[in-house]
């Protein structure tokens, strides 16, 4: 399995949709724990590094430094 590079601001897609709908995230905080934010509802979420790569499907749209 490819291993995914994530930074900080790139929209990713989960493997499982938020209950709003929608199926997009933004990295908004990264460390051992990763914060991501909904783009559908703003909610965030606070998960740990493991399980967030785990449960990542594909990144999006990259975030331009």
């Amino acid at each position: 399995m490819e291993k995914k590079e994530f930074n900080l601001y790139d929209v990713v897609e989960m493997k499982k949709p938020h209950p709003c709908g929608t199926n997009q995230w933004k990295i908004i905080r990264m460390g051992m724990d990763i914060r991501i934010k909904c783009e559908g509802c703003e909610h965030s979420v606070l998960l740990p590094r493991k399980e967030f790569t785990r449960k990542i499907k594909k990144i999006l749209i990259k975030h331009e430094e």
